[in-house]
């Protein structure tokens, strides 16, 4: 454990701690932001060499914000099928799926992950936004036998090349067969925990699902403990990974106005079955008359970015506007500024040259694929082929 000085913070009672938040001051959290009305550490130092302990090691990531959405009872899948477009019918007991939930305009409201623990059993491990309410009030209506609340459960994220090696020695040899996007229950030193093949890094990791929220200090020091001979570093959500590798963040690269297709994932909706869920008839409408915008890559001229863009910045060719800059940062191992933007269709093919308009002046940028880095998910998928990994998630 590194010797870090003591610190004080001004919390307020209106917005929750995570069972970890104590652990991570201990270890040198220098900053917080919030997120699902709960505080989530977000500086733990030099953010390039964060992305560095990521990349070439590991790092140990408090993303407790990253609340569950229980629903539990004899209609629990139905239900849950209502709530998002992608197709959970071959859904098994303990896998993952990377779901959309959307409005009745089809447009996101949440882009969660979905664990299923047991037949009438599911948790929606959540963004920015809150779905524990909105899933209570479709319920209402909804005629189904469900239970909807928000469990004591808090996800870690154990992320980084070395991950599975530190996972084997806190859990055994047999954690090395658990499949990219499935999910196991285990017990460490008497802590109750859920464990999947799951992150949001696009590196190899877990995520470590505490049950029990009054040993989150305990679970976060037998982790650390672990790791310490593979090199773990506590860390925080890597901007710079989750761009190179053509993340999403909500609130950022979509938003309850953004639909499914503007941003790559209409192929994930099930128009052309029986299935019922909301905003069906929207996404059809949506499909059947084209977008007219959508999101792409960009690498930005000029000196590095200093630090991420948290300004939408917007965009033009040859002076009118196409759209708006969503995320962005430099990335040290490509040495480029690398984006994600939401241009106007017109604007999107590949090799298109597009005015930024940015604090410091107008920069030139170019559209270019994306991903920017590893863009067949071969570094998650581990021992997954390519095919396999990209329909796993």
């Amino acid at each position: 454990m590194t010797n870090q000085p003591s610190q004080e913070f001004g919390f307020g009672t209106q917005i929750r701690k995570s069972p970890y938040f104590d652990a991570t001051v201990r270890w040198g959290a220098q900053g917080f932001s919030v997120y699902n009305h709960m505080y989530i550490p977000r500086d733990f130092g030099d953010p390039e060499e964060n992305f560095w302990n990521l990349v070439n090691t590991a790092i140990l990531c408090d993303v407790a914000v990253e609340r569950q959405v229980q629903i539990t009872g004899p209609d629990a899948a139905r239900f849950v099928q209502l709530l998002t477009p992608r197709d959970l019918s071959k859904l098994a007991v303990g896998q993952c799926k990377y779901v959309m939930i959307t409005n009745n305009d089809g447009c996101i409201l949440n882009d969660p992950v979905l664990l299923r623990l047991a037949e009438d059993k599911f948790w929606l491990s959540l963004a920015d936004s809150d779905i524990l309410l909105w899933a209570q009030g479709v319920a209402v209506n909804a005629g189904l036998d469900v239970h909807i609340c928000e469990p004591d459960v808090s996800p870690l994220q154990l992320q980084g090349p070395n991950s599975g090696e530190i996972a084997k020695a806190l859990f055994g040899d047999d954690i090395a067969d658990l499949r990219y996007y499935w999910l196991r229950e285990y017990t460490l030193d008497g802590i109750p925990l859920v464990v999947s093949r799951t992150g949001w890094s696009s590196e190899l990791g877990y995520e470590i699902y505490l049950l029990d929220g009054s040993r989150g200090s305990d679970l976060w020091e037998a982790i650390m403990a672990a790791g310490e001979p593979f090199g773990l570093k506590p860390g925080h959500t890597s901007t710079i990974r989750r761009i190179e590798g053509g993340m999403l963040s909500y609130h950022a690269d979509m938003d309850n106005q953004t639909n499914p297709f503007e941003v790559g994932l209409g192929h994930w909706a099930a128009i052309d079955t029986d299935l019922e869920f909301i905003g069906k008839a929207a996404l059809t409408a949506i499909r059947d008359a084209g977008i007219t915008r959508q999101q792409v890559g960009l690498v930005i001229d000029g000196e590095a970015l200093p630090a991420p863009n948290t300004r939408f910045w917007e965009l033009s060719v040859n002076e009118a506007p196409v759209g708006k800059v969503t995320s962005a940062v430099y990335s040290p191992r490509l040495k480029k500024n690398i984006a994600l933007a939401m241009v106007e269709s017109a604007a999107a093919a590949v090799g298109t040259e597009i005015a930024v308009a940015m604090p410091d002046g107008v920069r030139l940028a170019t559209v270019v694929e994306k991903p920017f880095y590893d863009p067949k998910k071969q570094i998650t998928a581990a021992s997954l082929s390519a095919t396999t990994a990209a329909s796993a998630v």
